[in-house]
């Protein structure tokens, strides 16, 4: 009789996979025992080495649906003639084990949990927190590994006598599963104004207040929303106003795909991301009969739709007859999403006109996952609930290292390698509020804490010497005694890319607002010849000026003129403003009147290469918008103004050669549509028009360099490949000349995957250095 150990790694608890080990084991007549081992699974059986084998591969093939297999090794203990074991145990697990496996993503409610939730006579009847092996809350619940309920914010609530029947029985779906209770045992939710409401069904009154106008704060799974109904102007406003947020659009949520379907357009692949597991925001089109207030996504052609993932959800939309909720997260602007009950209440007073609470803490943050899909292919926007966190497979690009990467500034989420496994975090945010730095820092020591992480052999950050990043970088490496590594910020876009394909050299298109160059300039629009740890910049768009800085981020008019600057004399200049973009400036003529004395001394100017600005700067031309009050606003409402439009008018596509850099000329584009608008060419037209012009542009850009540098892949990257028409364009240019494209599949185009760039170009440096 042969005797063997497997070791499981991956996604493997608190997924039900010990149950799982234990049926097969059972039907197969194996015996031994499974236990969580620290961060993996052992199993230990006796038997012949052949049934061995086979129970292997029938628990690869019968493994627990939000499981996920890694690494499975058996080790051969040798032949014994005595069995030590007389039938098989689920033991108690081990903390003594550090191996690479982690705890399981926050996934949505299962069927048959929510077929419980909403059946009158059931034990978890309208129970807002019925949960099993195969769902509900894992990485926001639990306080360290082994992931057993008394490390999880679950220990607060011992279950009661049926709940610990179904837990202690390996045959039932709800054998340790740690977040499992029921109304006698787990936690409550209640409804709070000043102090708690005496509402025999808060649920139930919450959808009332929310129908009649109100805003609600909602405390779930990772944090906190902020509720308003759809279908009428009044309430959205109202929560604008009280946010401050007049113009950005908000995330909503409906009760199920067939409702969505009657105001935006879902095709199929959306649909099968809408209702997966991990059910993230979707953003999509809004339909010939959209009929959502317009303040829900004011000026847009889309809006980002989720549906419920929580009982507690699933129960609101059971209480209304509305489409959809206002679904936004509830924070103060730039600061990370509350998720303490006395903390809600305190920031939120003013905001939301009630609260509905519950007593279970939520240990991680976690905001919700937002995707777009280009011409149908997927990018992550935000990469948070219900992929954090799963790690991505560094097997062929790390050694032996443990590395830490912090990101950018904006949009922060950072990156830890352990194991040739790289876990990036949820969705931090903007780390230049006080707030949200500390929160950084926290969700760091969280995550070498449960990783198991004992050393850090370097720190990868930014370039840019005033990130706080950067600065925490340099604190970090002191404490741990380790390298600082400086990533340039359009190199980390391009390493998240190659990590996505497998590769690790390519021509990247690097299109976004702002990134530090490497010779101190803003860039935003370059062409790099990337190979693995090293890169050449071999083409950009023209170098403008930044009349004022980062104020023309916000006033991008001031792009206008700059780019304009040596094309008009200044009074012609002066006067096209003043006729038609006066009301732009927000000092009027005295501040035309300055940017162009500015523009003539080479004062407060800075050089930038973004290609942001020009899409910015083409917005403002056109009339769409004048001032960005969110980020990428400008942008997002050319791309608006051109879904409507035809490519119907003549906008040049002119690159040169200068100093061995190929170089588009923005302003030449930018020209070319104030002269389609004088013709009185439609806007939707013009704006569909310099978007493909910009699109051909970079494209162009791109072949020429991978004609010079004989590399057959190109590929996009940064915020600007979130727009569909650009993406499908430069897609359908590179792809018609011969090339292969490559686009982000499961990573942020945007600064969200940053840190998994710093990570793999860091990873890569100390593999062949």
């Amino acid at each position: 009789m042969e005797k063997a150990r497997i070791l499981v790694q991956g996604i493997v608890q608190g997924v039900g996979f010990r149950p799982t080990v234990y049926r097969i084991a059972d039907e197969m007549k194996l015996n031994g025992y499974v236990r969580n081992l620290g961060n993996s699974v052992e199993i230990i059986l006796e038997g012949k080495k052949e049934e061995i084998k086979n129970f292997a591969k029938n628990l690869k093939q019968n493994k627990p649906p939000i499981s996920k297999i890694t690494h499975l090794e058996i080790e051969w203990l040798g032949l014994h003639e005595e069995p030590e074991f007389d039938n098989f145990m689920i033991l108690e697990s081990s903390a003594d084990f550090s191996g690479s496996s982690v705890i399981p993503p926050d996934v949505a409610i299962c069927d048959k949990c929510l077929e419980e939730t909403l059946t009158q006579g059931n034990k978890r009847y309208k129970y807002p927190f019925t949960a099993c092996t195969d769902c509900g809350p894992r990485f926001t619940v639990i306080k360290s590994i082994p992931y057993d309920r008394v490390r999880t914010s679950m220990d607060e609530f011992p279950l009661c006598d049926e709940c610990m029947v179904e837990y202690r029985d390996p045959l039932d779906r709800r054998y340790h599963a740690e977040a499992t209770c029921c109304p006698t045992c787990g936690p409550s939710v209640f409804l709070y104004k000043d102090e708690v409401l005496n509402v025999e069904d808060p649920i139930k009154e919450a959808a009332k207040l929310i129908d009649e106008g109100n805003v609600l704060a909602i405390k779930g799974i990772g944090g906190t929303h902020l509720v308003a109904k759809t279908t009428e102007d009044d309430p959205v406003i109202t929560l604008r106003k009280r946010l401050g947020r007049m113009n950005q659009p908000f995330a909503c949520m409906s009760p199920d795909i067939e409702t969505i379907k009657t105001f935006a357009e879902v095709r199929d692949f959306e649909e099968e991301t809408l209702i997966s597991r991990r059910r993230p925001i979707v953003v999509l089109n809004k339909n010939s009969d959209y009929y959502l207030a317009p303040s829900v996504s004011p000026d847009l052609h889309n809006l980002g739709v989720m549906l419920p993932y929580s009982g507690l959800q699933h129960l609101l939309f059971q209480e209304t007859s509305e489409p959809a909720y206002i679904m936004t997260s509830a924070n103060i602007p730039g600061e990370p999403m509350l998720i303490d009950n006395e903390e809600i209440v305190n920031k939120i007073e003013g905001i939301a006109d009630y609260c509905l609470l519950h007593d279970r803490k939520i240990i991680n943050r976690c905001d919700d996952s937002v995707i777009r899909f280009r011409a149908g292919d997927l990018a992550f926007i935000r990469r948070s609930r219900g992929y954090v966190p799963e790690p991505y497979d560094f097997s062929n690009i790390a050694g032996d290292i443990n590395i830490l990467a912090l990101g950018p500034e904006l949009d922060v989420t950072f990156a830890l390698l352990k194991d040739k496994k790289c876990y990036v975090s949820q969705h931090i945010g903007n780390t230049t509020k006080y707030e949200t730095y500390k929160y950084l820092q926290e969700a760091i020591d969280y995550m070498i804490d449960i990783t198991r992480v004992e050393k850090i052999d370097a720190v990868a950050c930014d370039l840019h010497p005033m990130f706080f990043t950067t600065k925490l970088a340099h604190e970090l490496s002191e404490k741990f005694e380790c390298d600082v590594f400086g990533v340039q910020h359009h190199h980390a876009h391009a390493g998240a890319l190659f990590v996505d394909h497998g590769i690790d050299e390519l021509i990247c298109i690097a299109a976004d607002g702002v990134g530090y160059g490497d010779d101190g300039s803003a860039w935003g629009g370059e062409i790099l010849h990337v190979t693995g740890e090293n890169y050449n910049r071999l083409g950009s768009l023209m170098p403008q000026n930044m009349a004022g800085g980062d104020l023309t981020t916000k006033y991008p008019i001031r792009m206008v003129i700059a780019m304009l600057h040596e094309f008009y004399e200044d009074e012609e200049l002066k006067k096209l403003m003043k006729n038609e973009y006066v009301t732009y400036f927000k000092h009027g003529e005295k501040e035309i009147d300055l940017i162009l004395k500015q523009l003539e001394r080479g004062f407060n100017i800075q050089k930038t290469t973004s290609t942001g600005r020009v899409l910015d700067a083409l917005s403002s031309a056109l009339g769409i918008c004048g001032e960005r009050t969110y980020e990428g606003e400008c942008a997002m409402k050319l791309e608006s103004v051109a879904y409507y439009g035809a490519d119907t008018c003549e906008i040049p596509v002119e690159i040169k050669k200068h100093n061995e850099m190929y170089i588009l000329n923005t302003s030449k584009i930018l020209l070319s549509v104030l002269e389609n608008k004088k013709k009185g060419m439609p806007v939707t037209d013009i704006a569909c028009s310099a978007q493909r012009a910009v699109a051909e542009g970079l494209a162009k850009l791109g072949i020429k360099v991978a004609d010079k540098t004989d590399v057959d892949v190109i590929g996009g990257t940064g915020g600007v490949f979130y727009n569909e028409t650009i993406s499908k364009t430069i897609k359908d240019v590179v792809t018609e000349n011969g090339y292969d494209f490559i686009q982000h599949k499961n990573t942020c185009a945007g600064d969200g995957s940053v840190s998994l760039g710093q990570a793999a170009i860091a990873a890569l440096h100390y593999k062949t250095n």
